[in-house]
């Protein structure tokens, strides 16, 4: 098993920014691939950006040019910098944590309220 810890969320006004971190603790070893989704209220949970372990990066094109994703992997860690954010980016923010090859498994964490308010 491996569990998620996020952390950063909050409420900011329109424009703002916002980091949330998210750290995998457990059975880590063989996780290529971290990531955030969200989901607001009435929609389905979309994804926001990926980053594998060895670096590459996928985002949404709702967030290209104002999110940045990266790891720390020494430290297991996950980082979302949102900058320049809208009101449409209220949500709650869910950090993932999958393997991707051999025997695939995925692991969410427990979701960070992110609201930007106009």
């Amino acid at each position: 098993q491996v569990q998620l810890v996020e952390s950063g969320g909050g409420l900011v006004q329109a424009g703002g920014s916002l980091r949330l971190s998210c750290t995998a603790t457990g059975s880590i070893f063989g996780i290529n691939v971290m990531g955030w989704y969200r989901q607001a209220p009435g929609k389905q949970r979309e994804l926001v950006a990926t980053i594998t372990s060895g670096g590459s990066t996928n985002y949404a094109d709702s967030v290209k040019g104002r999110f940045t994703i990266s790891r720390d992997n020494a430290k297991n860690t996950v980082y979302l910098q949102m900058n320049s954010l809208k009101p449409e980016d209220t949500a709650v923010y869910y950090c993932n944590a999958a393997q991707t090859w051999g025997r695939a498994r995925d692991y969410w964490g427990q979701g960070t309220q992110v609201t930007v308010s106009s």
